[in-house]
């Protein structure tokens, strides 16, 4: 299968070629944990979830590595430990804030669907050299200094964007532009107006480590950088995120890591998924539209009712990735629509979960185009279609499907239903399988001719424990999945 992404750095959809087919690594910004994820939180996790599927899909499970991480030292989290936990030490109130959230961040995107990363490192842990010598922040800045591309000022350990020619690419901001509109006065112990900070120094109330350079903390960019080369290595397949990331997160990952390793790439794709607004404005705590994923899940703050996992899910992959989403009550209802849809079509077509899943060859080549899922979904439907003439093979390809995109869950079923559809359905579209009913059917009905009642009776029972139920009518004996 060909797999095509949209590159940010190179601004064209391309061909993706991994590094090592055996070896297919990926990195994506994962939450700051000072607070419940909201919904724009969500849309990352779940369209590089997609593409960690498919890249698994097209790979193998266990030749894809997929690393999102998790920033539990930021002011924002000092911040709040300080105003929750006042009573405590800060590094204890911290701990406290980080496990709670990064805990809760878990469940909900559990709920999404969405499949656990390979790795989940803590930025707290990558701070300071390591026993296992895997890459550190500390290591990482002295490199940097060593290098001429970082220097200490007014305590602080900053990057020199002008050491570095090209700095810029991603964004497509240039240096020059970005000094001419700078506050000099501000950032005065800067060489330059856009060099960032790599280490900053803490004070008592503020968590710290110690450093060569004193007592403190290091600056958000350089944890991904430190984080990524320590599970993939110095250049790696595929960096992902926001396009809020694009700058200055990602372009100064980008700069710290190329110099400190002396590459010519972090990564050799860049993807990014757009931005996300509530019913048309922008969400923000101020126009009472902020939303978070535990408020859809377990309150009825948007819409007057709660949402389930697959229903979030689904209405999050209806728009391309790279598109602008409009979250809405509205777009929330037609997926639940749609789920329900095709859940009734499954069961009316007694299909049933399977310990294997995997998209249906139309489905996969949809996200193999730039994880075009409108597409995708356009193609479950015309499956659906087809399982509603029943069509088995549709019906099982579009079951197969949406448990593969993680959209499948036992909420779009009654209990009922469930506890009803047999096992033996996972085979329906077999040809062995029909043939050894129809073997065993054709064996009893002679049984039955020669008055064989006992013998009729076992074979009744095999059937039955192979999850099918046999009716006997003057035209004959038909079958059915046991319900």
């Amino acid at each position: 299968m060909d797999l095509k992404l949209y590159d940010t750095l190179t601004k064209d959809k391309r061909a993706f070629v991994p590094l090592d087919p055996r070896n297919v690594r990926m990195y994506v910004c994962g939450p700051t944990v000072y607070d419940f994820a909201h919904i724009g939180n969500a849309r990352p996790v779940i369209v590089f979830d997609v593409l960690f599927r498919l890249l698994r899909h097209i790979y193998g499970d266990s030749h894809v590595t997929y690393v999102r991480n998790i920033t539990d030292v930021d002011d924002k989290i000092n911040d709040r430990a300080l105003r929750d936990y006042p009573g405590l030490p800060l590094n204890e109130a911290i701990r406290k804030v980080t496990e709670k959230t990064a805990t809760q961040f878990r469940a909900d995107v559990d709920a999404l669907g969405c499949l656990q990363p390979t790795v989940e490192p803590r930025a707290t842990d990558f701070v300071l050299p390591r026993p296992d010598g895997k890459t550190d922040m500390v290591s990482l800045i002295k490199t940097l200094i060593d290098r001429g591309h970082a220097y200490e000022a007014n305590g602080e350990v900053l990057f020199d964007t002008a050491s570095m020619p090209d700095y810029g690419q991603l964004s497509g901001r240039k240096l020059e532009e970005q000094q001419a509109g700078a506050r000099i006065a501000v950032d005065a112990h800067k060489k330059h107006a856009a060099d960032f900070v790599l280490w900053k120094q803490s004070s008592a109330d503020e968590p710290g480590w110690d450093s060569p350079w004193g007592r403190g903390r290091p600056g958000w960019h350089i944890e991904c950088s430190a984080m990524s080369a320590a599970y993939l290595g110095e250049t790696f397949d595929i960096h992902g995120g926001g396009l809020d990331l694009i700058f200055p997160h990602h372009e100064n990952e980008i700069a710290q890591s190329r110099c400190a390793h002396g590459t010519h790439a972090m990564a050799n794709y860049w993807l990014h998924n757009g931005f996300l607004q509530v019913e048309g404005e922008k969400m923000s705590k101020s126009l009472g539209n902020f939303v978070t994923i535990n408020d859809l899940l377990e309150t009825d703050k948007f819409g007057g009712k709660r949402w389930d996992g697959p229903t979030l899910r689904l209405a999050m992959l209806r728009t391309h990735y790279r598109q602008p989403i409009d979250w809405t009550v509205k777009g929330l209802e037609e997926a639940e629509r749609t789920l329900r849809n095709w859940a009734n079509i499954l069961e009316r077509n007694q299909t049933s979960f399977v310990d294997e899943s995997a998209p249906a060859n139309s489905v996969a080549a949809a996200l193999a185009d730039d994880l075009n899922t409108p597409m995708a979904i356009a193609e479950m439907h015309k499956l659906a279609e087809g399982a509603r003439k029943d069509d088995l093979g549709s019906a099982q390809a579009l079951h197969n499907s949406a448990k593969w995109l993680g959209i499948f869950d036992s909420s779009i079923f009654s209990s009922e239903a469930l506890s009803s559809i047999g096992q033996a359905a996972v085979k329906l579209t077999s040809p062995e399988f029909q043939r050894e009913i129809s073997a065993k059917i054709e064996a009893r009905t002679a049984a039955r001719a020669r008055k064989d009642w006992k013998e009729s009776d076992r074979i009744r029972d095999e059937l039955a424990a192979m999850g099918v139920a046999i009716k006997d009518s003057k035209e004959g004996t038909t079958w059915e999945i046991a319900r």
